[in-house]
């Protein structure tokens, strides 16, 4: 599973069990501070997830700046999911050990706040890992090409690292992020790039695509259908959109929920050329 549904709003699994562990840390502060009759340790917390967020945006913008300075004010758009986490949880761990040192008291229960947010992602974690229905490996799902013809992703992977983005003509960020994904597809050659249109009839698809052709155009290749969305109930993602990264083994190496910057795209390819190894790491950072 990739997407959680929170009422009317579908958030990556990873990012609400993130919320969720944070929400059980603020709580186990709060009921600290009432039964001792304190101020607690939440201003410590908000402290620490503000340091967090800020830091692991501040990384990743510096290690892809190159990719941000066209375009200055993307850095602000947070939307990406551009974050470097080690350096999140080195800034939080920081800001935790100044306050330990300025309050010697407030140690024992930011530590209990702190044990008790990581012991609930952990068994959060742990849970969604039980949960067979998010397969790492390449789904065998059935795709029409435009020209009505049955394919599938092995196929056009063709034993190279795959990149394969689930899109519709009526959804803004899908739309928005096409001529970046465009241009990677052709410039990098030894990748391949498939784009799965999720629920839309063919006449409907190519008229999109025979519209944005030409200068300024998207000019996609690999577009293939997918009329009863069933790669994306495959992959467990509701999002759209939502891009996933294979290796050359067909294995899931990262994805992507919501629309990609150049850097965030630049982030998750870069982790197709990582030893096969890190796959495992790799998928708990995704955005």
């Amino acid at each position: 599973m990739l997407t959680v549904n929170i009422g009317p709003l579908v958030l990556p699994v990873h990012l609400a069990m993130l919320m969720a562990a944070v929400a059980v840390a603020f709580s186990v502060s709060h009921l600290l501070g009432r039964r001792q009759k304190t101020r607690g340790v939440g201003h410590i917390l908000s402290d620490m997830l503000i340091a967090a967020l800020l830091t692991a945006r501040l990384a990743f913008v510096v290690t892809w700046f190159d990719l941000y300075r066209a375009t200055p004010w993307a850095m602000l758009d947070i939307r990406d999911g551009g974050y470097t986490a080690w350096a999140g949880i080195v800034a939080a761990l920081l800001v935790a050990a100044w306050h330990g040192w300025r309050i010697p008291a407030s140690g024992k229960p930011l530590g209990l706040a702190l044990a008790s947010g990581v012991l609930a992602y952990g068994v959060l974690s742990g849970a969604s890992l039980t949960i067979k229905n998010r397969p790492t490996a390449l789904p065998a799902t059935a795709l029409t090409t435009l020209a009505g013809e049955p394919t599938g992703l092995a196929r056009l992977a063709d034993g190279k690292p795959l990149v394969v983005n689930l899109w519709a003509s009526w959804c803004p960020p899908c739309r928005r992020e096409m001529p970046l994904l465009a241009q990677a597809q052709k410039a990098q050659g030894d990748i391949a790039f498939v784009f799965v249109n999720q629920g839309e009839k063919q006449d409907i698809v190519q008229h999109y695509l025979s519209g944005n052709r030409g200068e300024n155009g998207i000019g996609l290749s690999n577009v293939v259908l997918d009329r009863n969305t069933a790669l994306g109930k495959a992959v467990g993602s509701m999002a759209l959109p939502t891009t996933l990264f294979y290796d050359a083994s067909g294995q899931l190496r990262a994805t992507h929920i919501g629309e990609l910057s150049a850097a965030s795209l630049a982030d998750k390819l870069r982790q197709l050329h990582e030893p096969a190894k890190q796959a495992n790491v790799t998928l708990k950072n995704q955005e």
